[in-house]
């Protein structure tokens, strides 16, 4: 398991069900997708990306064996400004540990500042998802709408079980015996559950859930449009959201376009790295020149 940067800020108890683990799969997946790179060909691609983004950083260096790597390590000893100076790397398939130094025999792709994944990122929105996605499924089957028969007898019993699995099942004719119904010809069945219109909550569980999403793409540089405020936005509003969207991740991208650089020096490779979205220009939805509002 990669996910070891940073445990879960989350203080709700879902860790370890399949609902969160669900959702850290999906949110992650939509994390690593925002940049687009270019990688020798000899790499494997999602190792690459995944220890990058769980670990905070990989190292690139030089073997006998492999040539130029990426590979996992741990960072140790520290400059005149506390970064670390070296890399541990160690493989069963590298006959001794690497101790390359950073900047002369190794470079180091590093995600953030603070050399730390995004792992507790996408755990709290994953945890969120997973309480949402729960209260939506224990609400549906609440909602169910039950109906009670009254039966003097088992054989009744088997009558109007009979009788409601065939108009369950979208039968247009259903013949019963009259002694089913009242002596007056009224039903004696009514529903179990009443007012289901006010117990039912799915619908706002699932605007839930595209908002907490919306926000975890605001966070890790996905494009999105807040369309959930209201149905025209003004220009000024979609732009400002445009801005926090890709805030944080601009700055993920000039330390690994900085990395990419010192890379393809240090070993003569071509990496790159950029947005896998570009950024769209927001269209007026009139003939005015202002442009002051846009459909979304």
């Amino acid at each position: 398991n990669l996910f070891n940067s940073l445990p879960s800020p989350s203080t709700v108890h879902v860790k370890n069900t399949a609902m969160r683990r669900f959702f850290r799969r999906y949110l992650f997946e939509k994390a690593v997708s925002v940049f687009k790179w270019k990688l020798p060909d000899t790499w494997n691609r999602d190792y690459f990306l995944y220890v990058l983004y769980s670990w905070g950083y990989i190292a690139v260096v030089e073997t006998d064996r492999f040539g130029v790597i990426c590979q996992a390590g741990v960072p140790y000893g520290y400059d005149i400004y506390y970064q670390p100076t070296n890399m541990i790397i160690t493989n069963p398939l590298i006959k001794k540990a690497l101790e390359p130094r950073i900047g002369t025999d190794c470079t180091v792709f590093k995600l953030q500042p603070d050399w730390c994944g995004i792992g507790d990122l996408v755990g709290y929105y994953a945890d969120m998802l997973a309480l949402c996605a729960e209260t939506a499924s224990v609400n549906l089957m609440n909602s169910h709408l039950s109906f009670v028969f009254p039966a003097k007898d088992k054989t009744a019993a088997e009558s109007y079980k009979k009788l409601f699995d065939k108009v369950a099942g979208g039968e247009r004719c259903v013949v019963v015996d009259k002694d089913l119904f009242k002596e007056d010809g009224t039903q004696v069945w009514n529903p179990f559950q009443q007012n289901l219109t006010q117990n039912y909550i799915v619908s706002d569980v699932l605007s839930d859930m595209r908002k907490i999403e919306a926000m975890f793409d605001t966070d890790v540089g996905i494009p999105n449009a807040n369309t959930d405020k209201r149905e025209r936005l003004v220009k000024d509003e979609v732009n400002a959201n445009n801005v926090e969207t890709v805030s944080k991740c601009e700055l993920w991208l000039e330390h690994l376009q900085d990395c990419a650089k010192k890379t393809n020096a240090m070993f003569g490779t071509d990496i790159s790295v950029d947005w896998r979205f570009k950024e769209k220009e927001v269209q007026p939805d009139d003939d005015s020149n202002d442009g002051s509002n846009v459909n979304v």
